[in-house]
């Protein structure tokens, strides 16, 4: 009875443990929307290579990996590569040095590290995976929030009656309430002209992270502490969540066709 009793336990720790890894960016849904987005725009020659990196993986699976290793002890130093918190009124190049490794550092290290030919292929598959997924991490907008509220996650909300804040509404109360896999949410992602594309594909982790924080900022502003958020909130806002998602898989496809395309 004992075991049976202490196998309950650890089932329930897990199954609890793997949701909240689930629910701190974009959740795996977000994640895994953004990268199949980034597949449809990648070249064949890119793809081809890319699959045979990952060993016959999607990059839509590999998308979580850097979230799924935050358990591991030996991984928490790159916990601080998933956000990046720029001051209001500065520029990501005025406050590069004080910042220290961030989200934006963390994209340009894995970009230089699969360019690398002294990179061996097992830290290549690495930092692949972690590439995937911290460009999605960029276009969560309180990413780059504040540092102060750890990117609105001490901004304590309600979403439909139930706990939560303000960091997690973005990253996965608003997508699990539309109720769409992530492969529904890439296929209705909007239509867009090759010209749409191409502009939405210029500039780079700085300037990404730039538009991000200015999104942030109006995030901020929609929302009171103790507020409970529900189809007011979705109708506002949900649009422009897809709208992220969708610039994240055309800018992780841009950088992907660049290393390997």
């Amino acid at each position: 009875m004992k075991k049976i009793i202490s196998l309950s336990v650890l089932l329930l720790f897990c199954v609890t443990s793997i949701k909240a890894l689930a629910t701190e960016d974009w959740g795996q849904n977000g994640h895994r929307s953004t990268a199949q987005i980034a597949q449809k725009h990648l070249s064949k020659k890119a793809i081809k290579r890319i699959t045979k990196l990952l060993d016959g993986n999607s990059i839509a699976i590999a998308s979580t990996y850097a979230d799924e290793i935050k358990s591991d002890k030996a991984f928490r130093g790159y916990n601080k590569w998933h956000y990046v918190n720029i001051p209001s009124g500065k520029t990501y190049a005025e406050v590069e040095k004080e910042l220290g490794e961030n989200a934006v550092w963390g994209i340009e290290e894995c970009i230089s590290k699969l360019q690398s030919e002294d990179t061996e292929r097992r830290d290549k598959q690495f930092y692949l995976k972690m590439l995937i997924h911290l460009v999605g991490d960029l276009h969560q907008p309180l990413h780059v929030g504040h540092a102060y509220d750890k990117g609105g996650n001490d901004i304590d909300v309600k979403w439909f009656g139930k706990d939560s804040n303000l960091h997690r509404v973005w990253d996965s109360n608003m997508i699990d309430s539309y109720d769409m896999s992530f492969t529904e949410l890439s296929t209705h992602a909007r239509k867009l002209s090759k010209t749409e594309i191409k502009d939405i594909a210029k500039g780079n982790a700085e300037t990404w992270a730039l538009e991000s924080r200015t999104m942030a900022e109006s995030i901020y502003q929609s929302v009171e502490e103790n507020k409970n958020l529900g189809y007011r909130y979705m109708y506002d806002w949900f649009p422009q969540l897809k709208i992220q998602l969708q610039k994240g898989g055309i800018r992780l496809a841009k950088i992907l066709n660049e290393l390997y395309g």
